[in-house]
């Protein structure tokens, strides 16, 4: 379930998109705005929130999940019903967090951070940051409305530096945009994809976070520096 598989500045994520063509995998459309208010009916804790978004389109044509319901009140109007997205677990990346597992965003965009965690039941949703810290030091890179994550979403937490790699972890770091091209031609061919999976991925992460920070090869990514 997604409303857009993307690299960002790599518009299409070609392996997503290989699975998409080959039937590999199911895939259920949603729009941006009636995802954004799956999660937060999860949240709530109620079964869908009424909306406008997807009147007119081919959502309700595709997403045979997708339903319509009259306004109980004298306008009588016909909205969508966003249903509930209960997710199965929740992992997010943070900047920085405390062993209580309060957590703060460093970026300019929080993202659905808070409310993939408050949509995951209670013993599955945890929290990897950037760095633990103090509860009380959580302030001092950020502003209190970057305290998005409070304790009472999280389950678990863990410092995983790095960990974001290679997309953003905005503040700390920017995308690994060398390391994101060599991933997306990897979807060329299947030979191509299990190289750079022995080269990348069935490897300890201690090897993979200090082959990015110090690369073997003049070809080799790198992440930015931290800030």
């Amino acid at each position: 379930m997604a409303a857009f598989v993307s690299l960002d500045s790599i518009p299409l994520e070609p392996h997503y998109r290989t699975a998409r063509q080959s039937g590999a995998v199911e895939h259920e459309p949603w729009d941006e705005g009636l995802f954004l208010l799956g999660l937060q009916a999860a949240a709530w804790r109620v079964p869908f929130l009424p909306t406008r978004v997807g009147l007119g389109s081919d959502l309700l044509r595709d997403n045979l999940r997708l339903r319509t319901v009259t306004s109980p009140y004298d306008d009588g109007e016909v909205l969508v019903a966003a249903p509930a997205l209960t997710l199965d677990a929740a992992f997010v990346h943070m900047n920085r967090a405390d062993a209580a597992g309060n957590a703060t965003s460093l970026g300019p965009d929080p993202y659905f951070d808070d409310l993939f965690l408050q949509a995951a039941p209670t013993g599955r949703r945890f929290v990897s940051a950037e760095r633990i810290v103090a509860t009380g030091a959580l302030a001092a890179e950020a502003c209190v409305h970057s305290l998005v994550v409070s304790r009472l979403m999280v389950d678990g937490v863990i410092e995983a530096p790095g960990g974001a790699h290679p997309t953003s972890c905005a503040g700390d770091y920017e995308r690994d945009e060398d390391f994101q091209r060599r991933y997306a031609a990897s979807a060329r061919s299947a030979a191509a994809w299990q190289a750079f999976r022995s080269e990348w991925l069935d490897v300890p992460e201690r090897d993979y976070q200090a082959r990015c920070r110090d690369p073997l090869d003049g070809d080799a990514p790198s992440r930015g520096a931290a800030s």
